[in-house]
């Protein structure tokens, strides 16, 4: 798609079209600024050193990563919490370009500064249950190739940024009880003669976030041969939303990302949509540093607390319920079992 056309595609669209436009250019600076200065108001940055030991990686066998997560507990002394407290502010990794997920909605000229969305809403309660204050964190805008870096460095306290719990990443952070349901779906133009995750995708080019479990599954299947030889995965880049750009631009045919990303992008672009359905099941968690199991556990019984006041279902049909079908298993918050 030549620009001609795609401003041409753009134009009507009023407020989604500027939604769309504003998190593309958000997306370029955050290529540029991945870790930008942060203050306590809600706008990115660095902030301060996260905290908490690490420890050697030790998964040998793993089966059912989302239930790997210690129970919760309502305990604040331990090491990593005090070090938190004593600070006076959490430091959490997030996006900045996903749209109801984390991102600054350029129409909100009331609080243009703040990021909002499903995600920030967990971050904020994180924040207030073990520190009383809600607005007692510091955002991070972390590409998604920077995510599990940013925690093993201390950059962070944790990520709070629809990463998806894995038995590879499993070796390199811990993770909470899983918060959320989605799976990996395909997002296209609606022309498209794609149909969904099968041989309509032979010879077509596909983009990922590198780093990502998308990237994993398609690199995965075409060495299996479970996905056409013909089909182009070459395409990744460091933040998902820069998939859509592609595709709007007309450098990509195809995008995989979760489900429930790819439902808000859709949302953003009414040229685009989802086809077939989900081909994956896969549980977004908190994560965190190995060895800080105080924390770990202190976020786990967050969790409890937040489904059990519906907190977790406001903020879902808040942000996402007008994006994804009301049969979604994503709809309700998954059953967490502990190890």
């Amino acid at each position: 798609m030549t620009a001609r056309r795609l401003r041409a595609s753009l134009k009507g669209w009023g407020g989604v079209g500027a939604m769309a436009l504003a998190l593309v250019v958000t997306a370029v600076f955050a290529l540029l600024l991945p870790l930008s200065s942060a203050r306590g108001d809600g706008s990115t940055g660095t902030g301060g050193q996260g905290v908490g030991q690490g420890i050697q990686a030790r998964a040998d066998t793993c089966a059912d990563p989302q239930n790997q997560s210690p129970s919760p507990s309502s305990d604040d002394s331990g090491k990593t919490i005090t070090a938190i407290k004593q600070r006076g502010y959490l430091s959490v990794g997030v996006d900045q370009n996903s749209y109801r997920w984390g991102y600054r909605d350029p129409n909100n000229t009331a609080k243009s500064s703040d990021l909002e969305g499903f995600d920030i809403d967990l971050a904020h309660e994180i924040a207030r249950e073990i520190l009383g204050d809600p607005n007692a964190v510091r955002f991070h805008a972390i590409p998604t190739n920077q995510r599990i870096p940013a925690i093993k460095s201390g950059q962070v306290d944790m990520v709070v940024r629809t990463m998806t719990i894995t038995c590879s990443r499993i070796k390199d952070v811990a993770f909470s009880a899983p918060y959320f349901l989605t799976g990996q779906q395909v997002l296209a133009p609606k022309t498209s003669d794609i149909k969904g995750y099968d041989k309509t995708l032979a010879g077509k080019r596909i983009c990922s976030a590198a780093g990502s479990t998308a990237f994993d599954k398609l690199s995965a299947d075409k060495k299996a041969g479970a996905l056409a030889s013909s089909a182009d995965i070459a395409t990744t880049v460091p933040n998902q939303l820069d998939c859509l750009v592609r595709l709007q631009l007309g450098q990509v045919d195809a995008v995989v990302t979760d489900g429930a990303l790819a439902a808000s992008q859709a949302a953003q672009d009414p040229t685009v949509e989802l086809k077939g359905k989900t081909f994956t099941e896969d549980y977004y968690g908190v994560a965190m540093k190995l060895g800080a199991d105080d924390l770990v556990r202190r976020v786990n019984q967050v969790l409890v607390d937040y489904r059990k006041s519906g907190g977790w279902q406001a903020s879902y049909t808040k942000w996402l319920s007008a994006t994804l079908k009301a049969d979604s298993p994503s709809a309700t918050p998954p059953t967490a079992h502990y190890k």
